[in-house]
């Protein structure tokens, strides 16, 4: 039996318990000792994204192994870990050109005649596992292709986010950009997923690291993390400001919030031959572009889901890269709430004033 929160209708999150299955061959069954709370979540929780309920939201969690399938062979009982929603089946097309981000990951999830994973505590029905993990539960049972084993030196409280904030926002660094020393950055919103972009652009090496943001603790967040200059993103010119300061455009610009207005302004921040990063949820109905000038002087738009990551790589370095003191998991991190009061901590994150909150677990 493990406690969780439940999406049992759209709007608010339901303290229950479950049951989970013993393990599959290729399934390991984790205690789960932290979850951040990401927009993500939020997204499905408030209805924008559909999903079939009831569910168990959260995917950005640590933990520690309890039990493996027969089959596993890349994590054991008692090794630390930290889950990914972008689970990979290692034989797709994405998979074997190295793109495992873009798995649909079929065969990690249990098929449609076994039985579920997750059960109502009297094992009336199914609970619905959402992104893979349902990691807003004192247990978690996913795929081995999910989780990978990390230093037991490395806080659990802070390898959680580097599940999915810190995933996203420094891969995209790394991975997708590729950023060189010197060129400039932009990120546009700086919650958990831009704060880390900020972060992992100075580790990078990036010239210009520009936070752009309404909010003016956020900013400031920004520069504790290695911004060099900050916008404010509801500033009529604030385009204007970052040309003006990158001294003709970005090389990225970087929309980590996942609305219009930044999806445009990053484009709009642009420098010839630049490129616009789009990592946040957007609503269903909205549509980024390139005008025909933008084209003609060699700028790009793409996504890059999780921060196209290769996790099983990229986490333990990033683990590496905060236990050296070069990546800054503590800045980010506003608060830590126990499972009760996650509806709350949902609560902040609606008002947009404060980083990333974090379910610990007994």
């Amino acid at each position: 039996m493990a406690k969780a929160a439940i999406l049992e209708e759209v709007g608010k999150l339901t303290i229950g318990e479950v049951t989970l299955a013993d393990p599959g061959p290729h399934e390991v069954l984790i205690d789960t000792k932290a979850c951040g709370l990401c927009h993500s979540d939020l997204h499905f929780i408030d209805g924008a994204y559909p999903h079939a309920l009831p569910a168990i939201p959260g995917h950005e969690a640590a933990g520690v192994v309890r039990a493996v399938g027969s089959e596993v062979k890349t994590v054991k009982p008692g090794d630390h870990v930290v889950s990914c929603l972008s689970a990979f089946c290692g034989h797709c097309e994405f998979c074997v050109t190295g793109r495992m981000a873009l798995c649909m990951g079929a065969d990690t999830r249990r098929g449609p005649d076994a039985p579920a994973r997750i059960m109502r505590a009297d094992g009336s029905a199914p609970v619905n596992q959402m992104l893979n993990l349902s990691a807003f539960s004192e247990q978690m049972l996913i795929h081995e292709n999910a989780c990978v084993a990390i230093d037991k030196d490395m806080p659990l409280d802070r390898a959680a986010i580097i599940g999915c904030a810190v995933t996203t926002g420094a891969g995209t660094i790394f991975n997708a950009a590729k950023v060189v020393p010197g060129e400039a950055v932009a990120v546009i919103g700086c919650g958990g997923v831009g704060l880390a972009a900020i972060n992992a652009a100075r580790i990078a090496g990036a010239g210009k690291v520009i936070a752009v943001d309404p909010i003016p603790e956020k900013r400031e967040l920004a520069k504790v993390l290695g911004a060099t200059h900050t916008v404010d993103a509801m500033a009529p010119d604030a385009a204007k400001q970052i040309i003006a300061i990158s001294e003709g455009g970005v090389h990225y610009g970087i929309e980590a919030v996942g609305r219009q207005a930044s999806a445009d302004l990053a484009v709009a921040s642009l420098r010839r031959g630049g490129t616009a990063i789009i990592l946040g949820m957007m609503p269903l109905d909205c549509k980024v572009g390139l005008g025909a000038m933008d084209l003609l002087s060699g700028k790009k738009l793409q996504g890059a889901i999780m921060g196209m990551n290769h996790f099983p790589v990229d986490l333990p370095r990033l683990v590496d890269f905060y236990m050296r003191g070069l990546l800054d998991l503590d800045t980010i991190i506003a608060e830590r709430i126990p499972l009760d009061e996650i509806n709350s901590g949902f609560d902040k994150m609606r008002d947009g004033h404060s980083a990333r909150s974090v379910v610990v677990f007994d």
